[in-house]
C-alpha cells in the first residue's frame, strides 16, 4: 500500500508477514472469526514545507473459518481514481457493489446495476445509510464471491481471474486503503472519559459526557498528517470509535446498540498549544489531517463487547498507552443515548470514545512528536489480552 514510511512488522512476526494472534472464538454472521482490530503506525518526515506524519496502518489479520472471502471488514479502497467499498481479506479486497450487480445478473434479477446501486452504493456512507437491508445484501454478495472462487476452484482455473475482470476483486497490492469513513457527517470526540487520563492530568472525574467535535480533513493510513507552522506541540491519542449505521435520536441505553454499524481505531492527533490557550477544544482538535483512522469498519457482530478490548499504543519501540477499554467512564451505550438526546446521529457519524492515560502533554518532561521519528502504533483486540512481543 502506498505510504512515505515501510511498514513495520511487530517483533516476534515472522520475516514477511505481521503478528497474528489467535483469540476466543464465537459464532457470529456467516462463520466463526478471531478478531484483531488494528490501528497505525506514523511516521515524521523533514523535507516538507509543512512538517508532516505519514501514518502506515500495521495489518493484524483476522482468521476466518472456513473461508477468508467471509469478510466482515469494509474498507474505503482506492483504485484508478476512484475511491469505492469494499470488504477486506487476507487474499484481496471484494468490491461490494459490482459483486452484487453481477449476482443479481446471474440470477437473471432485471436492472441488475441500477438495483445494485440502491442496495449497495459503492461509496462507504451511501452504503451505511441503506441501513440492515444494505449490509444484508453486502453479505449476500461475499458468499456469491466465495462459491464463484471455489467453483473456480473445483474446475482447476484461477479462483480470481474472472472476478478480475468483472472489477470484483483486487489484489491488496493493487489498492490503496482509505479512511473507511472518508466524510462523516458528524465526527464527535470525548474527552476525559478514563478515569486514568483525568487522574494522570489532575481534573476531577466528568459527571456527564465532555463530548466536542473534529472538524478538519479526515485521513487514513498512508496519508500524511501535516503539522502547520501554527501548531508547536502535537500530542497522539490512540483511541476505539464507534461508527454509527442506523440514524439515532433520542435512543434508549438498552438500545444503543442498535444502533452501530462497527468499530474502528482512531488517532486523535492534538495540537495542545490550540487545546489549551482557551476553554474550546475545537481548534486544537481540528487542523487538517489531524483526524486519523484506520482503513478498516469492522461489524458489530465481531465485537460482542467492545468493553472488553485492550488499548495499546507505541512510539517508535515504546509503549506509551497500555489500557482496556473496559475502564471507560462513559460506555458506547451511555455515549450513543446522551448524544441522541439533543442531535440526531446520522449513519456514519463517528464517535471517538477517549483516550487512556500516556499522553505526550502529561509525561515529565512532555513528550511530543518529533519530526524524524516513528511515532505511532496502537491496536485493540477482542480479548482483553495484549500478545508478548
Amino acid at each position: 500500500m502506498a505510504g512515505h514510511s515501510p511498514i513495520v512488522p511487530l517483533a516476534g512476526a515472522n520475516k514477511g508477514g505481521l503478528q497474528e494472534d489467535p483469540l476466543s472464538q464465537r459464532h457470529c454472521g456467516l462463520c466463526r472469526r478471531y478478531l484483531l482490530i488494528t490501528h497505525l503506525i506514523a511516521s515524521l518526515k523533514t523535507g516538507w514545507r509543512e512538517r508532516a506524519l505519514f501514518p502506515i496502518l500495521v495489518f493484524l489479520l483476522t482468521a476466518f473459518t472456513p473461508s477468508p472471502l467471509e469478510a466482515t471488514r469494509l474498507v474505503s479502497y482506492y483504485f484508478r481514481g476512484e475511491t469505492r467499498l469494499g470488504a477486506w481479506t487476507k487474499e484481496g479486497i471484494i468490491d461490494l457493489n459490482r459483486s452484487y450487480r453481477e449476482m443479481l445478473k446471474e440470477k437473471g434479477v432485471p436492472r441488475a446495476e441500477e438495483r445494485a446501486n440502491v442496495l449497495v452504493p459503492p461509496q462507504m456512507l451511501e452504503f451505511l445509510q441503506g441501513d440492515r437491508d444494505s449490509m444484508a445484501a453486502a453479505m449476500e454478495a461475499i458468499a456469491w464471491v466465495q462459491s464463484q472462487r471455489a467453483e473456480s476452484k473445483r474446475r482447476g482455473l484461477s479462483e480470481v481471474a474472472g472476478l478480475t475482470g468483472l472489477g470484483v476483486w483486487f489484489d491488496l497490492k493493487e489498492v490503496t486503503l482509505k479512511a473507511a469513513i472518508p466524510k462523516p457527517p458528524h465526527l464527535l470526540a470525548v474527552a476525559l472519559n478514563y478515569r486514568s487520563h483525568s487522574d494522570e492530568i489532575k481534573i476531577d472525574l466528568p459527571k456527564f459526557p465532555n463530548v466536542f467535535t473534529n472538524e478538519g480533513k479526515v485521513i487514513g493510513p498512508g496519508e500524511p498528517i501535516e503539522i502547520p507552522e501554527a501548531v508547536g506541540e502535537t500530542d497522539y491519542e490512540g483511541e476505539l470509535a464507534v461508527v454509527i449505521g442506523t440514524k439515532a435520536r433520542n435512543v434508549a441505553r438498552a438500545s444503543a446498540y442498535d444502533y452501530v454499524a462497527g468499530y474502528m481505531t482512531f488517532n486523535d492527533v492534538t495540537a495542545r498549544d490550540l487545546q489549551f490557550r482557551v476553554s474550546q477544544y475545537t481548534l486544537g482538535k481540528s487542523p487538517d489531517t489531524f483526524s486519523a483512522m484506520g482503513p478498516f469498519l469492522v461489524l458489530k457482530d465481531e465485537v460482542p463487547n467492545p468493553h472488553n478490548l485492550r488499548l495499546t499504543t507505541r512510539l517508535g519501540t515504546e509503549i506509551v498507552q497500555d489500557s482496556s477499554t473496559s475502564h471507560m467512564i462513559f460506555t458506547v451505550p451511555d455515549l450513543i443515548a446522551e448524544i441522541s438526546r439533543v442531535m440526531t446521529l446520522e449513519p456514519g457519524t463517528v464517535i471517538a470514545t477517549g483516550t487512556p492515560s500516556g499522553v505526550g502533554f502529561a509525561r515529565k518532561p512532555p513528550r511530543f512528536l518529533k519530526p524524524g521519528e516513528t511515532i505511532l502504533f496502537a491496536k485493540t483486540d477482542r480479548s482483553g489480552h495484549t500478545p508478548r512481543d
